[in-house]
């Protein structure tokens, strides 16, 4: 019982011993872990975030009182590529570390070739079509009896009566005519082939004469059965369509001069558009437009360009541009106000995103990436937009890598650097070059100006009241010392 108590203290002793040297081979080995991990993250030197010029050996408040930000040996690009691009690259080009791209949240992208359809969306205005308007005379003096069409926009068709007509010149022609039909069938038992040739050629004559007088081929028939002139002769519709004026009234005195009524067909009708002059070199005779309304048109019309205006509207700066349309249920009124839309076809181009182009008004950047985190801003000339995407007619090339995203931060940091470079000699300016320190090579904090006491600052001067120091003292912005 004895020796089993001793191996058991034994092996008590011998797995304590165990445990202590596999914990101490672990503590080094994690030991050297983070000495590995701690030596790859190794510091370089600290830098201004608002102005990357400003470089310092030690943490702490930069000049402009924010805090001085690491650079990791990691972030730093290598020695052997970075100098010699950073030489060759134009005015404006920045370095920006793969952190701080994803802290601004920039994205890259490839410009594109697109073909695309650009529409051009007009407002247009109905109007008759004038060569299908009729206006409505008669070619004789007289006298209206009856009215028969009696209010504007009466819908009339085509040889419906519109008014009767007594005229002392047109009941002449009829006598005339009857004469003459008389007189041929008095010289049918005329010995004299002579005269019935005469009486025949008189007829025909009386006959054109009504014809002229606008005296249908069935009216003279029926004057010439009955043998009775006509006194009100009846004047018909010569067209199908709307009563768009009206100028006869019962007991009125006409001449060839007066235009009793206008009638206008409106199964077809013109759409006047008014283009943008930016936009009138798209725009040719013989395309199709669509024309959409909120109205309560029948679905979405479609229609032609017939002609274009030879001029510019000065007061406007548009194009008139005319539109043959059908119109179906009569849907389209006059003087009513449409939309029309010219599809243009487009050969293909080099489009970017718009948020890859920053316009400042005087000119429009893009920022190109050159590799090793440098990022160029390159001026281009812009053209048309095409819905998220605009044209860029010069200045970029379809394989270049471009920022689409972060743009206005890169472009701050752009115009920092170019501002800092045309001013580098100038010390003391945020961003610029500090006196360099006596150890390790590289520039120091800058330090306040040390000036000489006047006789007038050597005085002392009346400390503030309480009120006022406490007022500066909680002021937004103001540091108080420690």
């Amino acid at each position: 019982m004895k020796i089993f108590r001793v191996l058991l203290v034994f092996l008590l002793i011998l797995t304590a011993f165990a445990g202590g040297y596999v914990y101490a081979r672990w503590h080094a080995f994690s030991g050297a872990s983070k000495a590995s991990a701690t030596k790859e993250r190794r510091v370089l030197y600290y830098v201004d975030s608002m102005h990357p010029e400003f470089k310092s050996d030690k943490p702490g408040p930069a000049p402009d009182g924010m805090a001085l930000v690491p650079v990791y040996a990691d972030e730093s690009p290598s020695p052997s590529a970075a100098p010699e691009t950073a030489n060759n690259l134009p005015m404006g080009t920045i370095q920006v570390t793969p952190r701080k791209q994803q802290l601004i949240g920039v994205r890259y992208g490839l410009p594109s070739m697109d073909a695309s359809v650009k529409t051009i969306r007009a407002v247009g205005k109905v109007t008759p079509d004038e060569q299908l308007i009729a206006h409505v005379h008669t070619r004789v003096d007289g006298w209206i009896d009856k009215v028969l069409v009696d209010f504007t926009g009466k819908l009339v068709e085509r040889g419906q009566p519109l008014l009767t007509l007594y005229s002392p010149d047109l009941l002449a022609s009829q006598e005339e005519f009857l004469i003459a039909v008389k007189s041929k069938g008095l010289m049918q038992s005329s010995t004299f082939a002579a005269a019935v040739g005469q009486s025949d050629s008189l007829i025909a004559a009386s006959r054109r004469r009504l014809q002229l007088w606008d005296l249908s081929d069935g009216q003279i028939d029926d004057i010439a059965r009955t043998g009775q002139p006509v006194t009100n002769i009846t004047v018909f519709s010569p067209v199908s369509g709307y009563v768009m004026a009206r100028n006869a009234f019962p007991k009125q005195r006409i001449t060839p001069d007066t235009e009793l009524y206008t009638i206008t067909d409106l199964t077809k009708v013109w759409i006047v558009a008014d283009v943008f002059e930016a936009d009138a070199s798209l725009i040719h005779a013989n395309q199709i437009v669509t024309i959409e309304s909120s109205y309560g048109l029948p679905g979405v019309l479609k229609g032609i360009v017939d002609y274009i205006q030879p001029q510019i509207d000065p007061v406007t700066r548009t194009l008139k541009v005319r539109i043959n349309a059908e119109n179906p249920r009569m849907a389209l009124k006059p003087d009513m106000f449409v939309d029309v839309n010219f599809r243009i076809a487009l050969p293909p181009r080099v489009t970017v995103p718009m948020d890859a182009v920053l316009d400042s008004g005087l000119k429009k950047t893009v920022f190109v990436d050159r590799g090793n985190g440098y990022l160029e801003p390159r001026e281009v000339r812009t053209g048309e937009h095409f819905g998220d995407r605009i044209e860029i007619l010069e200045g970029l090339k379809v394989d270049e890598r471009i920022v689409t995203a972060g743009t206005f931060l890169i472009d701050s940091e752009s115009q920092l650097k170019s501002a800092s470079s045309g001013m580098g000699g100038i010390p003391g300016m945020p961003g610029m070059a500090a006196p360099k320190s006596d150890t390790g090579g590289r520039p120091a904090p800058a330090s306040a100006p040390v000036q000489a006491p006047s006789p007038k600052a050597a005085s002392p001067k009346a400390a503030p009241p309480a009120s006022k120091a406490q007022d500066i003292k909680d002021m937004p912005g103001m540091r108080t010392g420690k």
